[in-house]
């Protein structure tokens, strides 16, 4: 079976390589590799929500399913007063999310082993995903919807997915939890949703 981004592979060889990713005035160095999510750059999604979430009230961040860092390192870099914490099950994006947060002197950004909310404690202002389409509904809907018990009261969690890959049916469950969803932007496929708790 071939290695997905989700998962846990050790013995797939690694070739890592940089990307440059300006973003408002910054540039910004990312390093992927095999076996994770995007490998070849940052992914239009990803750039989307970035371009889209609005975290100037928010004095704590995280990002589930970081991958190497794109969204939580540079929501970081560009808002230094904001705590930002970033957790992945894969540790090969974990190590190179490290990479990351050291190459951009970003010193208020964390990241951690941990499968969804498993290893997660305490309340963020704001929850960041660009969820794992391809590890299933169960798993993206754990991510979206398991991100109400770890926000604040007005607390917000925004995530990108693509219409075609179930963006409907997580606008549906979503909201029969939170107290208001909804689509702030959308671009080529992608939506950008808000869901305040």
């Amino acid at each position: 079976m071939a290695n997905q981004y989700f998962e846990n592979n050790t013995n797939l060889q690694s070739e890592i390589r940089k990307i440059s990713y300006f973003f408002k005035g910054n540039e910004l160095t990312f390093f992927a590799d095999n076996g994770v999510f995007s490998k070849g750059g940052i992914d239009f999604g990803s750039n989307l929500l970035l371009k889209t979430v609005d975290i100037s009230c928010s004095k704590t961040l995280l990002d589930v399913g970081c991958g190497y860092g794109t969204i939580g390192v540079t929501l970081a870099k560009i808002n230094p007063l904001v705590s930002v914490t970033m957790v992945d099950v894969n540790l090969r994006a974990i190590g190179l999310c490290e990479l990351a947060i050291k190459e951009n002197n970003v010193s208020n950004a964390k990241v951690f082993e941990s499968n969804i909310y498993e290893n997660v404690n305490g309340l963020f202002d704001t929850i960041v995903s660009n969820p794992p389409i391809r590890a299933g509904k169960s798993v993206v809907h754990g991510i979206i919807l398991g991100a109400y018990d770890h926000l604040n009261e007005g607390g917000s969690m925004w995530c990108v997915i693509q219409k075609k890959q179930g963006a409907d049916s997580a606008k549906k469950a979503l909201k029969l939890l939170y107290k208001t969803v909804e689509v702030v932007e959308k671009d080529k496929g992608y939506e950008i949703i808000k869901a305040t708790k």
